[in-house]
């Protein structure tokens, strides 16, 4: 049933939302933005209260959204997978995904290419290993070959193997291969760039172990 609204009042702990009070009634909550266009003495009819309530459910689902991406860049389909998680209709998330994207705050191309810069900045992974999370969290198959089209595994690999090698370069050479080995391929790098990779570390170390010894003498 509509009504007339008879109170407008901010929620005690949140200040943000606005209870609204239909023939001295409590009838429902508002984003404060949403409850500044309505006045008491107002009438509403039982279309505006949907029309109100269905606005006020895309809103708190986008405010969701903004915190979940705040943390860090997000694919469209973590957001997505986010809000089903909190039970919001499929109908409203569509909204959401197309007013964020509207917004600039959600696109595949853009996370991807984040992703693979964060990783190879702070914890460098071969292609495979990227392919595959940038899969698991749903960007489109061809973003994902777009936006490793041109990256450089090899320098990736190097940056991890040169961070290993100091702490295995006491190794005899066959565990020492062993090792380097399977910590680049734990990390997703192909054989055809670790095989050449690993000799290459394990003939630096033998010649910098033959410097000390001669600086030794």
């Amino acid at each position: 049933m509509g009504g007339i609204i008879t109170a407008l009042r901010f929620q005690k702990r949140n200040r943000n939302r606005v209870n609204v009070y239909l023939d001295g009634q409590f009838a429902f909550g508002l984003a404060a933005i949403e409850a500044a266009r309505l006045r008491v003495g107002q009438t509403l009819s039982d279309d505006d209260i949907a029309r109100l309530r269905k606005q006020d459910e895309i809103e708190q689902a986008y405010e969701r959204a903004l915190n979940f991406l705040s943390y860090r860049p997000r694919s469209e389909a973590e957001v997505r997978r986010n809000l089903r998680q909190k039970s919001v209709a499929d109908e409203v998330i569509e909204v959401v995904v197309e007013r964020l994207t509207r917004a600039g705050l959600l696109n595949d191309r853009e996370f991807a290419r984040y992703w693979v810069e964060n990783r190879l900045q702070f914890n460098p992974r071969g292609a495979r290993a990227l392919r595959h999370e940038l899969w698991e969290k749903g960007v489109p198959a061809s973003i994902i070959a777009d936006t490793l089209a041109d990256f450089d595994e090899e320098a990736a690999a190097r940056k991890v193997a040169e961070a290993r090698t100091r702490r295995l370069a006491h190794l005899e050479p066959h565990d020492f291969r062993r090792r380097l080995g399977a910590h680049l391929a734990r990390r997703g790098f192909s054989y055809a760039v670790i095989e050449p990779l690993v000799e290459e570390m394990l003939k630096a170390t033998r010649c910098e172990a033959l410097s000390d010894d001669e600086s030794e003498e």
